[in-house]
């Protein structure tokens, strides 16, 4: 059973002592030391006052290790981003990701952007208007890729499309080594974001001209890390942004 060390995992990933989430449960510290030790399974309505503490759902305390996702997974934050302007280029294919970064990747070079920025940021999210049937029975999915460009910069490049993403607010997940268990990994990060947005009365909504998710792919310390941004339209909770910094 693994609520016991989730709710110690939990607990010190919010930077809280055993005394600190006692008094906020209004019960005693050696309580908290039991639950924690698996010496007493804590009653239902206690699991769900702890799963609004630590923002995460019921079934995850109860079923999940969570403690095995800290070595994958950031915490998840949220950050306000700038508005940008970006060219993108999306395909149907049975390999849509490869192809449409490949395309840009070329791109970026005969457009001359690749010399005005050398380390020009790629961006990509999956393009949901596949029908069934070109899934099913070609096996072809969508996927856009996209550089995010100066905005002075301009071109007659053909092979992409121009837009700008309005300044809008994201949760943002860090994934590390996504590729080494991509059908698992990536699409998980997508599930922490969306309960995690779920437990804090969060709305999301796509908007024009603002991209509803994205993922950005990098390398740190020869490290492959992934950011996975799923866009916040709307706030119920006054104070949601305060860990902003």
């Amino acid at each position: 059973m693994n609520i016991g060390k989730n709710i110690s995992f939990l607990r010190k990933q919010k930077k809280l002592t055993q005394e600190q989430l006692a008094d906020r449960m209004n019960v005693t510290r050696q309580t908290i030391s039991r639950w924690e030790s698996n010496e007493v399974v804590p009653e239902l309505d206690r699991l769900v006052e702890m799963c609004e503490i630590f923002t995460c759902k019921l079934d995850s305390l109860v079923r999940e290790d969570l403690s095995d996702q800290s070595e994958i997974y950031s915490e998840i934050r949220l950050k306000r981003i700038a508005p940008f302007k970006m060219a993108s280029y999306v395909i149907i294919s049975p390999e849509p990701e490869n192809d449409a970064v490949k395309h840009m990747e070329k791109w970026a070079e005969s457009c001359g952007l690749k010399k005005v920025c050398p380390d020009v940021k790629l961006i990509g999210w999956d393009f949901p208007y596949v029908s069934q049937e070109q899934q099913n029975r070609f096996g072809l999915h969508g996927y856009v890729a996209a550089c995010v460009i100066p905005d002075d910069f301009t071109t007659e490049c053909p092979g992409a499309a121009f837009s700008e993403n309005k300044e809008a607010d994201y949760a943002v997940i860090t994934i590390k080594e996504p590729f080494i268990q991509p059908f698992e990994r990536i699409p998980n990060a997508y599930k922490l974001i969306m309960e995690y947005l779920q437990a804090n009365n969060f709305k999301e909504k796509r908007q024009e001209n603002i991209i509803g998710c994205f993922e950005y792919e990098y390398k740190k310390d020869d490290i492959t890390y992934m950011d996975v941004f799923i866009h916040v339209d709307a706030v119920t909770k006054a104070d949601a942004f305060s860990i902003l910094g």
